[in-house]
């Protein structure tokens, strides 16, 4: 059983034309109107004072006003004339996004289907029809030869909302009932809905400010569910609730008091346990009951141990734990199912100094570890009964791989995912019996997509202290190596997310106008283990910012690019390694764009009103309580550093709902920046008023933002349609 935190990610602007006797640097010198006066936001003096520290912000009041209201007048006003300034610099580009639009959509197959995943007598699957932005959520009892059964008809639910989002899709053991979380306002605030599958209709019951995920007990009418904070979007409690009661009737099972705690619910593969995981950043607690005993009181399996975290499967007569208790990279161990405590766990597969244990698939008689080597994935299988193991074999410089939904633990197959810079998002079938795979879906890409078209290389860049930094590249076949070549530089480095190298149809939008594409696998993910984590958080944080700024330079003595044709790119905690590379480096880049940006930090980290505030005290410090992290974090923080200076051409994101990283955070970031900066660099704000941190939520829409930001670079390269 696994629960895990989450985050984010992705990718994207234009010229379209000036009479063909300029030269390309005349055409990217008039490319924008100078003419046209950018926004200027009103300033209104506010003094914070803390450690003995005097800070003037004349920003602060677009968070006064979002605490009176997100959709406060003031604001949004201002976001819109931010937004109308953006459309006209771009006007130019108009009817080019509308192309590239267009050229991503139809790499897109419309009419689709999901491969089935089969569970408890039937065959799950998801599929698309041509021209709808959604989806349909479908089984098959038995056989792929029986009827079809429309268990949810996305396409009809999200008719007449800018944004529907419906997740937590959990059918219950008897097949008759199927609960799902749905989201309308992109908050990431779920309603759950409880739908009845032999008659179609919804019950009355609707549980409202959730996760959007449940766990059935096993006797069909009690679900589980986290519920969070309105305010702070904490998730605060485990309910309990009975079919066909009311809300307010709901038991509290379990109500986390540390408020740095993350906590959720669910199943465990076999279907014999439900599991509350509460965890931090460092560290864990899981309490469990039998899912045949809906009513009993949950079981602490291991009280949380400072700097221990623990994940948990059963299998058999015993449950498997992978933990760092003792292990910084993690080892496997095992204890009897009614003796969970650390003291009665044993080691299965010991901790490895170069090898990260990332999490664990059970089934009846396997054994499958998801593992790190080298920043690559590796799945490595074990018998149970022999004891004997073997890893598949992926055969790429740099790639991604998972295992993908096994949801049935009497099997000896393995779905298994697979992907890279150049191999379209593929779905195998395992055998690990005979150890044969079967390719059972690969991503088709529409208008002709040949992968020998293309190269990826993995190199690494050196670090200022001497460390090797992974760097994953591709690029068309035919790139002259003479630094003339835009690239497109892709970081994120925070809360131990790996950023694997992966497909993506959009990119060839890039990499067919000639950009090469590159992600620094920088400290503050776990690319190379979790000390690999732990040198990019808290007091070492910078280690993240020097590694890209490294990364960067390195490709330029490469001569894959040169300054004068650098992009960087990166989205949330990827945000504000955007705005601190531009602070400390501001001449390396040409042009930068900063998607959803966390550059507020310290003015964040004060205020715990703030959505997620206490949940990040373990990754960036807390610096209220500490005035040596409040002195390192405000050394760093992008707002606070912006200094009279030149900065790159820069196209900034949010939404009006984000729940992540509140919109006021890059909204003063760019009030400030405009107050500032020096020379006629562009500085672009776009705010999607409809939709919150992870974009628009139909298949095709969110394309257009990346139509905006890829007409961006364009733009700045000077190339046309």
């Amino acid at each position: 059983m696994n629960i895990h935190l989450s985050i984010f990610i992705l990718a994207a602007f234009v010229f379209t034309g000036a009479c063909n006797t300029q030269t390309k640097d005349e055409k990217k010198a008039n490319m924008w109107n100078k003419d046209i006066k950018p926004p200027v936001a009103e300033i209104k003096e506010h003094q914070r004072i803390i450690h003995g520290d005097t800070v003037t912000d004349n920003y602060y009041w677009m968070i006064d006003y979002f605490k009176k209201g997100p959709d406060s007048t003031e604001i949004v006003n201002y976001l819109e004339e931010e937004n109308a300034y953006l459309d006209t610099m771009m006007s130019g580009s108009k009817v080019f996004r509308e192309k590239l639009y267009e050229e991503m959509k139809g790499r897109i197959k419309e009419k689709d289907e999901s491969v089935p995943v089969f569970k408890n007598g039937y065959f799950y699957y998801i599929r698309t029809e041509d021209g709808k932005q959604y989806y349909k959520y479908c089984r098959k009892k038995g056989s792929l030869d029986a009827p079809e059964e429309i268990l949810l008809d996305v396409d009809d639910l999200a008719k007449g909302h800018p944004y529907y989002a419906a997740t937590g899709f959990n059918v219950s053991e008897d097949n008759k009932l199927l609960a799902f979380g749905v989201d309308t306002v992109s908050r990431r605030q779920y309603t759950i809905y409880i739908k009845n599958l032999e008659t179609g209709q919804l019950f009355k019951d609707t549980i409202k400010e959730t996760t959007g995920g449940s766990a059935w007990a096993n006797d069909n009418a009690t679900l589980f569910y986290t519920l969070k904070n309105p305010q702070t979007l904490l998730t605060e409690k485990i309910r309990r609730h009975r079919l066909n009661t009311d809300e307010s009737r709901d038991v509290t099972v379990y109500e986390e008091k540390d408020p740095s705690n993350y906590i959720g619910v669910g199943k465990t593969k076999s279907g014999k346990f439900i599991f509350i995981v509460s965890q931090a950043t460092l560290s864990t607690e899981m309490r469990f009951i039998k899912a045949d005993e809906p009513d009993k009181e949950f079981t602490v399996f291991q009280p949380r141990m400072k700097e221990v975290l623990y994940d948990v499967s059963d299998l058999g007569d015993k449950f498997y734990i992978v933990t760092n208790l003792d292990a910084k990279n993690f080892r496997l161990m095992e204890c009897p199912l009614n003796k969970t405590d650390s003291g009665t766990w044993k080691e299965v597969i010991p901790h490895r100094a170069d090898v990260l244990i990332e999490d664990i698939d059970v089934f009846k008689d396997y054994l499958v570890v998801t593992e790190r080597k080298n920043g690559l994935i590796q799945l490595r299988i074990r018998s149970i009964p022999s004891g004997q193991e073997h890893y598949i074999d992926f055969g790429e410089p740099a790639y991604s791989a998972a295992t993908g939904a096994n949801p049935e633990f009497n099997t000896s197959t393995l779905r298994y995912t697979y992907t890279s810079l150049v191999t379209p998002n593929s779905t195998y079938d395992y055998n690990m019996n005979n150890r044969e795979k079967k390719l059972m879906k690969q991503q088709e890409v529409l208008g002709g997509y040949n992968a020998t078209n293309y190269v990826t290389e993995r190199l690494y860049a050196t670090a200022k202290d001497g460390v090797n930094i992974p760097v994953s590249i591709v690029y068309k076949k035919g790139l002259v190596k003479n630094g003339k070549a835009p690239l497109l530089l892709y970081g994120y480095g925070a809360y131990g997310n790996s950023m694997n190298a992966t497909f993506n149809s959009s990119r060839l939008s890039l990499l067919n106008r000639g950009f090469v594409f590159a992600i620094a696998h920088i400290r503050g993910g776990e690319e190379m283990g979790r000390q690999w984590y732990e040198d990019g958080k808290m007091m070492k944080k910078k280690n993240t910012f020097t590694d890209f700024i490294d990364c960067g330079e390195f490709l330029i003595r490469e001569k894959f690019t040169s300054k004068a044709h650098l992009y960087a790119q990166g989205g949330s905690a990827g945000g504000l390694l955007m705005g601190a590379v531009v602070n400390m480096a501001p001449d390396l880049w040409h042009g930068v764009i900063a998607q959803v940006p966390f550059v507020d930090v310290v003015n964040t980290m004060l205020d715990t009103s703030i959505p997620l505030t206490t949940n990040e005290y373990d990754e960036w410090g807390n610096p209220e309580k500490s005035k040596e992290a409040y002195d390192y974090m405000k050394s760093y923080s992008p707002y606070e550093n912006i200094e009279k200076k030149d900065y790159p051409n820069m196209l900034v994101t949010t939404g009006l709902h984000d729940s992540q990283v509140q919109y006021f955070e890059p909204a003063k970031w760019v009030a400030k920046l405009r107050a500032m900066k020096t020379g006629n660099n562009v500085l672009l704000l776009h705010t999607n008023m409809n939709f919150g941190h992870g974009g628009a939520s139909g298949r095709f829409d969110y394309l257009k933002d990346v139509a905006l930001e890829y007409a961006f670079l364009f733009r700045l390269e000077g190339i046309g349609e």
